[in-house]
């Protein structure tokens, strides 16, 4: 038993049809649609190399990418600016409900709800109060009138109506992970510190924080990724309209390839998002590792 253990044979045994299963879903299609963008290609017909053409014209030429890449990078900063306060939350809840299970898991629920039934949902709470808008009749009950807007038809407003919406849905899941976190800290810690005179936010300063970096990480990682990525809220709420003042990455990626028949400029924005992600994830890795050492 002693030798299986330490066989690497038997380690690729056990790891390899896991690995060709993940390098078939994940590396392979990377690879076909970063090929996919040396073509010119409507994805159904005969497709033609064209080399770097597809990103030149994708960096230099289209009005409206680099405008997506913008609202993409805002988007993925909102989304990590929830993260701070789901740990507030979960200090909160981890020091003064005594059950706390119950109110962590109706934060929760956003998160399991269809994305479509989010995304009409909040549709309906933003319509003009005259279609029976829920936030602008509010807004009217309280003579803020100056305050109603069209919010997801003004350009100008509709990308953070967007945001604070995806901060409602995301906001109960960061605080579960940042909750479950808390409660792995050993009670032992906070009551030595007790008796040299750390309490509250003293206490979460020095131990709380420091020792919940690494679920921290995790938050932030999965929050600017999934922003990055951001696309079914979108299409169902605003389609990347109005003229174009919702489009990110991902939805000019789709606009691209499966309206306007584009494949092969489709898969080049595809594979530039996927460059951005992988760019993100060294960084803010980076990033976290120097915080780690610092504390520790």
């Amino acid at each position: 038993m002693n030798v299986l253990r330490v066989s690497k044979w038997t380690i690729a045994m056990f790891v390899l049809p896991c690995l060709i299963i993940y390098v078939g879903l994940v590396f392979v299609p990377i690879l076909v649609s970063m090929y996919s963008g040396l073509l010119e290609w409507n994805g159904i017909g005969t497709s033609k190399f064209i080399g770097l053409e597809n990103f030149r014209t994708m960096l230099f030429h289209d009005p409206v990418f680099w405008p997506s890449v913008k609202r993409t990078l805002m988007f993925a900063v909102f989304s990590m600016c929830e993260i701070p306060i789901a740990l507030g939350v979960a200090i909160l809840l981890n020091r003064f409900i005594k059950k706390p299970n119950f109110l962590v898991s109706a934060y929760f629920l956003p998160v399991i709800l269809s994305v479509v039934i989010i995304g009409q949902l909040w549709k309906t709470i933003y319509n003009p109060a005259s279609m029976g808008g829920m936030l602008n009749q509010v807004l009217d009950l309280l003579n803020l009138h100056s305050w109603t807007r069209s919010w997801l038809t003004d350009p100008k407003i509709a990308m953070y109506s967007l945001y604070f919406v995806a901060l409602w849905q995301y906001l109960g899941y960061h605080t579960l992970i940042q909750f479950t976190g808390i409660q792995n800290i050993p009670a032992d810690i906070y009551e030595a510190a007790r008796l040299d005179g750390a309490e509250g936010l003293k206490a979460d300063w020095y131990i709380t924080f420091p020792m919940n970096i690494p679920i921290f990480k995790i938050s932030i990682v999965l929050a600017f990724i999934g922003s990055l990525q951001a696309f079914d809220m979108i299409m169902v709420m605003t389609g990347g309209g109005p003229a174009h003042a919702t489009d990110v990455i991902s939805t000019l990626m789709y606009n691209n390839s499966f309206l306007s028949l584009k494949y092969g400029y489709g898969s080049a924005i595809a594979a530039f998002l996927v460059v951005v992600c992988l760019v993100a994830t060294v960084i803010i890795n980076s990033i976290f590792n120097k915080l780690e050492k610092k504390y520790t």
